[in-house]
């Protein structure tokens, strides 16, 4: 071997151990994310607030792995889920099975702004 080859080896194998350690740790970056998405969404705000600035939007499929993460099984005609609310005063609990015993209930989602 001439002295540029021996010199050319480790480099490379320095640049190969560099690309897999990068890999890797993205990889285990997305698979934090993506436990982080299967989380209440109260939790998950409070670990998406500690990621810096817009890195996990340019770096990951977010809207991807995001609708997948918070995509449901039910179906039209399906009776909703249970759950449990606090009341806006902060006075209390409202429950879904408790209010639909007393009256019909219509949930509407979305924005009114």
């Amino acid at each position: 071997m001439n002295s540029f080859q021996t010199r050319v080896r480790p480099a490379r194998n320095l640049l190969l151990g560099g690309a897999a350690a990068l890999l890797v740790i993205y990889f285990a970056f997305g698979a934090y994310i993506w436990w982080a998405m299967q989380q209440p969404p109260d939790r998950f705000g409070k670990i998406m607030a500690r990621m810096p600035g817009p890195v996990v939007f340019l770096l990951f499929p977010f809207e991807t792995l995001w609708s997948h993460a918070r995509a449901g099984s039910l179906n039209v005609g399906d009776q909703a889920p249970d759950f449990l609310l606090s009341k806006q005063d902060k006075s209390g609990f409202i429950q879904l099975s408790a209010l639909n015993k007393m009256q019909p209930v219509v949930l509407v989602f979305g924005s009114y702004t």
